[in-house]
């Protein structure tokens, strides 16, 4: 069994790789979004599921044309536990990896993580610039306007929402009450 990582050990190897403001938040965006997931999916284990959204982008900077793949082998030679390098990898199932998501966790973290890009540029984009009063409705109507944060890829927000036999409306206003709870921790 190999190392699982407290948040702030974890946080540390991310800023190893990562030093773009945009992708320390992202990374802290979807590690608050799991754990919230966490506490109403599989209580007890919102600390992994934590460290699994800060570390699920490890290698996006050094590396975007092997994201996924060689976070694999930078998260091995730190001796990082097989089940957290399989979930981060996970979320990259049919663009980079073949490693489908199979646990719930794997699906929240495929499903979100475009997802939460998607909800703050309609955040950003209110006068409270916040996801504070952010309805479902907006975001489905942003949804549904593909040059709207065109980076943001509706495909694999729909699939996530399949894998998790949840609609895309439902994924997305369970999203946005996650969010919230980082308001004040993260500012958005």
């Amino acid at each position: 069994m190999g190392i699982i990582p407290t948040y702030d050990e974890a946080y540390a190897i991310l800023k190893q790789y990562n030093t773009e403001d945009f992708h320390l938040k992202h990374a802290r965006i979807v590690a608050g979004v799991l754990r919230y997931f966490a506490g109403e999916l599989d209580p007890g284990r919102e600390d992994f599921w934590e460290v699994v959204g800060l570390l699920h982008d490890l290698d996006f900077e050094i590396s975007p044309e092997q994201h996924c793949i060689r976070s694999q082998d930078l998260m091995r030679e730190l001796g990082l536990d097989e089940s957290l390098i399989r979930a981060t990898a996970s979320h990259g199932y049919g663009l980079t990896v073949d490693i489908q998501p199979e646990h719930i966790m794997e699906k929240i973290l495929f499903a979100t993580d475009e997802l939460t890009g998607l909800i703050g540029a309609v955040a950003i984009m209110r006068p409270s610039r916040s996801v504070s009063d952010l309805e479902t409705k907006s975001v489905m109507k942003k949804f549904k306007t593909p040059a709207f944060a065109a980076g943001c890829s509706r495909e694999v927000i729909s699939r996530g929402a399949d894998m998790l036999g949840w609609s895309v409306e439902d994924l997305i206003g369970r999203t946005i009450l996650a969010m919230r709870t980082l308001m004040e921790k993260e500012g958005i």
